[in-house]
């Protein structure tokens, strides 16, 4: 069977419309759900039960976090090097200033960046979690969202929360309030 594909530039993007989650391998479930919890501070949600392999989920800030666990991934003797130029997940702060407090207080080795442009300094925290992810934690929207093309159209960030204020028409915190129903009914439901 032959099959052609047609050439990206010549079809409209797919109908996106947020980041929904991250999958990770790791090498011990409960040991990367106590990290996401206790130091990022997401929430386990139930997974479906059909899943024959163990795993976990987890979500908040709009986004999942899915760990499927591999016990045959190779430790590290040593601590890898943080290197800022490493695949990683970067999660957007209020505060950077407390966040390196918060992991010199629970004794987590970080790396810091500083990124300037125009006059606008966006402050980069690097540290990894149990299996030698690398976690990015910034003040990265000091930056403006500048699409080099003019054919590029970008969707608003949180676009389903937004849509959901659009249609009837909540202010920020009947959206707050509507995002935070919608998690409480997703844990009542099972």
């Amino acid at each position: 069977m032959i099959v052609e594909i047609e050439e990206v530039s010549s079809c409209e993007a797919l109908p996106l419309l947020s980041l929904n989650h991250v999958s990770l391998l790791v090498r011990d479930v409960w040991n990367s759900v106590r990290f996401y919890e206790d130091i990022l501070g997401f929430c386990l949600v139930k997974r479906p039960s059909s899943f024959n392999f163990h795993g976990a989920w987890l979500y908040n800030y709009g986004v999942g976090i899915h760990l499927l666990e591999n016990k045959g991934m190779e430790d590290y003797d040593e601590p890898r090097p943080i290197n800022p130029k490493d695949n990683h997940i970067s999660f957007q702060s209020s505060d950077v200033v407390v966040v390196k407090r918060r992991l010199e207080e629970m004794g987590m080795r970080y790396a810091t960046a500083l990124v300037e442009e125009e006059g606008i300094k966006v402050d980069q925290v690097f540290f990894h979690d149990p299996d030698g992810y690398m976690i990015e934690i910034c003040n990265c929207d000091n930056l403006p969202i500048l699409p080099i093309s003019s054919s590029c159209s970008l969707k608003p960030h949180n676009y389903y929360n937004k849509m959901i204020a659009t249609n009837y028409g909540c202010g920020f915190m009947e959206n707050e309030m509507l995002e935070n129903l919608s998690m409480n009914m997703l844990n009542f439901s099972f």
